[in-house]
């Protein structure tokens, strides 16, 4: 069997210490990254995702437990594994009176060089303007800049800390192709996010996060069985929700003036149906956040439902 490109065992950063408690950023944490998957690292802002990618990094060191990255002790082997690692932080801190040019041509003297046609193969790519002041990049620009850093070297790891934040949809798909191509060359993602969405159209599993624990891992088909979504309706007219007692797959109905928010789970025909004696004036589906996903697939213990498991034993 291939040796895991990441791999940790318990690892653990506690960041307070009472006479009472230990408070916990990342509690025994123990997670395999394959080679050549891309794995979305998942959990809302604080769960203990940038935590992590500094332990892995050796960019701070763990209370407890240890990481290995390539089969090597991520802390006792961190330069040489840097030299092999890509990496994206969340919050991107770079010398702001240089161009964007200049910072390349820096970070490439510093890995030993650089492959300048692949460089503007990139920079085209991610429709960045090198010959400008970073202090003059917009956040979007900055996270493209900090995008070409890490993909330049073409890494064989790949660690990116919420790499969409502050691109627009469309380079937002442009990453996603981006990764895909990486994958196909046979390297490795590990990306963190907070939104499901970002990484159901390339991850191939994902680990849940959620107060510094790791709840689940699964792949990327599985988690999203919860299968629901949230439906807004504007009439012209108020509508009672008693309209939608008895609808398959319609449960958590409000109401607000003209408007009617639910949950639906399955086909949207019984509820046209339903509604269709109304004049319907506008509908918004909104897909559930995160920690909704995660509720309806393990609940609040932490452990798959009932209702899940039996889908499971199904498929």
């Amino acid at each position: 069997m291939d040796t895991p490109v990441i791999q940790t065992e318990n690892l653990s950063k506690v960041y307070q210490r009472t006479r009472r408690e230990s408070v916990y950023a990342l509690k025994n944490l123990t997670l395999s990254v394959e080679s050549g998957e891309i794995f979305g690292y998942l959990g809302p802002n604080g769960a203990g995702k940038t935590t992590t990618i500094r332990l892995l990094l050796d960019l701070i060191r763990p209370t407890s437990g240890g990481a290995k990255i390539f089969g090597q002790d991520a802390g006792k082997h961190s330069v040489e594994l840097h030299r092999r690692i890509g990496f994206l932080p969340g919050e991107l801190n770079l010398w702001k009176s240089y161009t964007g040019q200049q910072v390349v041509n820096y970070i490439g003297k510093i890995r030993g060089g650089l492959d300048e046609h692949y460089v503007r193969e990139l920079t085209n790519r991610l429709e960045l303007d090198l010959s400008l002041r970073v202090r003059s990049y917009s956040s979007g620009n900055k996270r493209k800049l900090g995008l070409l850093l890490a993909l330049m070297n073409k890494a064989d790891l790949l660690i990116l800390d919420e790499p969409t934040s502050g691109l627009d949809p469309l380079m937002q798909q442009r990453f996603n192709e981006m990764m895909l191509e990486v994958q196909q060359e046979g390297r490795t993602v590990f990306l963190s996010s907070h939104i499901l969405s970002e990484v159901q159209a390339i991850c191939d599993r994902v680990g849940i996060l959620r107060n510094g624990e790791l709840k689940a891992v699964e792949r990327v088909t599985d988690i999203t069985r919860a299968d629901f979504s949230w439906v807004t309706l504007h009439f012209n007219q108020r509508v009672e929700p008693a309209v939608l007692a008895s609808v398959p797959g319609v449960s958590d109905v409000t109401t607000m003036d003209d408007s009617l928010r639910l949950r639906l789970s399955g086909d949207f025909d019984p509820l046209l149906r339903a509604i269709s004696p109304y004049y319907l004036r506008d509908m918004k589906v909104h897909e559930p956040t995160l920690e909704e996903i995660f509720l309806a697939f393990y609940g609040n213990n932490g452990t798959k439902t009932q209702a899940n498991q039996a889908k499971e034993m199904a498929s």
